[in-house]
């Protein structure tokens, strides 16, 4: 079965001397592949999750059904928080680049931004509060200022970090949508 949350589009990798390699650019895409760190956790999580779900197999045949939907309910959150992680990244399309986060999603119209730029500063390493220096992909919208909201793409975020090529050609990818879409 194919995941296409996965499978980044492989098309860029492919066709390095057109930006945007794609006929349907309404459908909602990420420009690149998601990082070892991310696809490790998630896999991890999924491991978990199926030593919980053999658990419940085994609570429901020896123990009570309650216990065993209640950690059928776990795996299940469990199942889910993988997928999510997986999904989490920025994703672009004609209608304006979207930022999966792992509770909540944004989504801007090509239309309010007024750059899209790589810039050198400190970056959170791996999420977490501790902060390094590296470069960071920021979108600048109309309405905000260039330093309110958090960069799309870090170079020591899940994805890319230890993987300076990749950031480059992702922030290329997003970049070169942002220089087709948004307004002139």
């Amino acid at each position: 079965m194919p995941l296409p949350f996965l499978t980044a589009d492989r098309a860029f990798d492919a066709a390095d001397d057109v930006a945007l390699p794609f006929d349907d650019r309404d459908r909602w895409r990420r420009p690149y592949r998601p990082g070892p760190w991310r696809v490790g956790a998630a896999a991890i999580a999924l491991l978990l999750a199926s030593y919980v779900l053999f658990a419940a197999v085994i609570i429901a045949l020896t123990g009570t059904p309650a216990g065993a939907g209640a950690v059928f309910g776990v795996a299940l959150v469990i199942i889910v928080a993988a997928l999510r992680l997986l999904r989490m990244g920025v994703w672009v399309s004609a209608r304006g680049v979207r930022q999966v986060g792992f509770l909540v999603s944004r989504t801007v119209p090509w239309d309010r931004v007024v750059a899209v730029r790589t810039v050198q500063q400190p970056v959170r390493w791996l999420g977490l509060p501790r902060t390094v220096q590296g470069q960071a992909l920021n979108l600048v919208r109309e309405d905000r200022g260039a330093g309110d909201a958090a960069p799309l793409l870090t170079t020591h975020n899940a994805d890319f970090l230890a993987r300076p090529e990749a950031f480059d050609r992702a922030a290329d990818a997003v970049e070169a949508w942002a220089a087709e879409y948004r307004r002139g």
